[in-house]
């Protein structure tokens, strides 16, 4: 249960700080530079939610002994 609340609150860190760095960005009319950062944060909480997947998935395997 602490593993889940714990991504959770990452995930949401990482959209807030790249949602403050797409606005500052985009205020100082860099807007291509805001789409990338945007583009990266993307990617990164992606990666993040397939190895959860990933996890979850291994955690099935191994409960009904799909080895």
């Amino acid at each position: 249960m602490n593993l889940e609340v714990n991504a959770i609150f990452q995930i949401a860190g990482i959209g807030i700080i790249i949602a403050m760095i797409h606005t500052v960005l985009k205020q100082m009319g860099k807007e291509d530079m805001a789409h990338w950062v945007t583009l990266i944060g993307f990617v990164v909480v992606l990666f993040m939610v397939v190895r959860m997947l990933d996890n979850l998935l291994q955690e099935i395997k191994s409960i009904f002994l799909f080895h």
